[in-house]
């Protein structure tokens, strides 16, 4: 992997992808990838008349793909490659909001699925981007006595079409990861990825298009204010019923699931409404140290996709994103009666074990030595990990370019 000296380098096979769409485009070979929201629903097959959803949750899917298409065509400013990824995420995610109403239609049973009252109450991590919530998710997912998502089941929320079929969904999410990783080298450095292992929920929440995944790859500052206004109880409930679908799948209802996004932290109040008896652990750490982490993650991938990012607006969007989320979080908690754990950065670090036994006690879980055992068998997979190249990468751009 070759070194990452500046928070908007990128591999020179973007410029080759680039090139390469280009001449595609100008010689007719390929289609030039449309961002307009009714030629994408016609590409996907979209007919929002199947499924469970009711008129206010399609009409809000349509609002958001129109107002999100708006953006990226205003204010992306996508180079070639850019737009093509950007085309291609939309489709798959229409092509999939209609293979689940197909399925729900198919199988309503499957929204009948109940996670078990208090013993399978969820645990929901919450707080800042880059604060330690994927160290943390994992810890606790790598619990017996958890479930957790995948990351494959995530991005690809559907399961194969029969019980006798083989669950596919890790090689193909194997695959994709591969080609992500071969257009931008530092993939891993800013997030630990693998297609079976425990990840944060992005990809249900992405499916339904609220912003989180897009504003963290696209200039669309219009769209990601609209969003944050709007109820996000839509969003949620379709949240909710893909994990309604995915427990069924697993076979795994009964057990507390275990999960985690930072946008949780904006989303919180309708995700308690939707999971009332959830039990929460939030993360923190020094705000400063949080934002400097997340320009380098928004930088590594705004600067695959568009010719023009820029760190100033980089650095303002997401001095006011964590202000928000902590603005909207602590508002959450305070009138929250369920179990709540802090778990801070800094003492993950000193000490983990420690911590981790004093947010059990927290939330009144049992702490097995099986649980115990698994979870250094995570840290350590955890500590060969190429994100901890990410620390140096910081300090090499903080000694440069210091934010402002």
């Amino acid at each position: 992997m070759p070194p990452r000296l500046h928070p908007l380098d990128r591999s020179p096979r973007v410029d080759t992808l680039n090139r390469l769409l280009e001449r595609a485009w100008s010689r007719g070979w390929s289609d030039y990838p449309s961002l307009e929201p009714e030629i994408l629903r016609e590409k996907a097959g979209y007919d929002p008349s199947i499924g469970a959803r009711d008129a206010a949750e399609t009409a809000d899917f349509d609002a958001r793909l129109d107002a999100l298409c708006a953006a990226l065509v205003d204010e992306a400013q996508l180079n070639s490659l850019g737009r093509t990824i950007a085309h291609g995420q939309l489709v798959r995610v229409i092509k999939q909001r209609q293979s689940l109403g197909e399925l729900w239609a198919k199988r309503p049973e499957l929204l009948e699925t109940q996670l078990a009252p208090k013993l399978a109450a969820p645990i929901i991590v919450v707080g800042q981007m880059r604060s330690g919530t994927t160290r943390i998710h994992r810890m606790l997912a790598a619990d017996p006595a958890h479930s957790a998502t995948r990351f494959c089941d995530s991005w690809s929320p559907l399961p194969p079409r029969s019980k006798l079929a083989p669950d596919l969904r890790p090689i193909g999410n194997s695959a994709a990861l591969f080609m992500a990783r071969a257009i931008n080298p530092w993939l891993d450095t800013v997030h630990p990825f693998g297609a079976a292992r425990a990840d944060e929920e992005l990809g249900w929440l992405a499916s339904a298009l609220d912003h989180a995944t897009y504003e963290a790859q696209w200039r669309i500052p219009a769209f990601s204010q609209w969003s944050e206004a709007r109820d996000p109880s839509p969003v949620i409930r379709e949240f909710a019923r893909i994990l309604q679908k995915d427990a069924a799948h697993h076979g795994n209802a009964d057990m507390p699931r275990v999960m985690k996004c930072p946008q949780f932290s904006e989303n919180l109040p309708a995700l308690l409404d939707a999971f009332p008896d959830a039990r929460l652990v939030i993360a923190s750490r020094d705000n400063e140290e949080v934002l400097h982490s997340c320009i380098s993650l928004v930088a590594n991938q705004m600067a695959v996709q568009s010719d023009h990012a820029d760190l100033d607006f980089i650095e303002a969007e997401w001095r006011r994103k964590l202000s928000l989320r902590e603005s909207r979080l602590q508002s959450a908690i305070s009138g929250f009666k369920g179990p709540i754990s802090h778990l801070a950065y800094s003492g993950l670090n000193q000490n983990w074990e420690r911590e981790i036994t004093r947010t059990y006690s927290d939330l009144g879980l049992d702490l097995s030595p099986a649980a115990l055992n698994a979870m250094r068998s995570e840290m350590k997979k955890a500590e060969a990990g190429s994100h901890h190249g990410h620390a140096a990468q910081l300090k090499q751009f903080l000694s440069d370019q210091p934010p402002t």
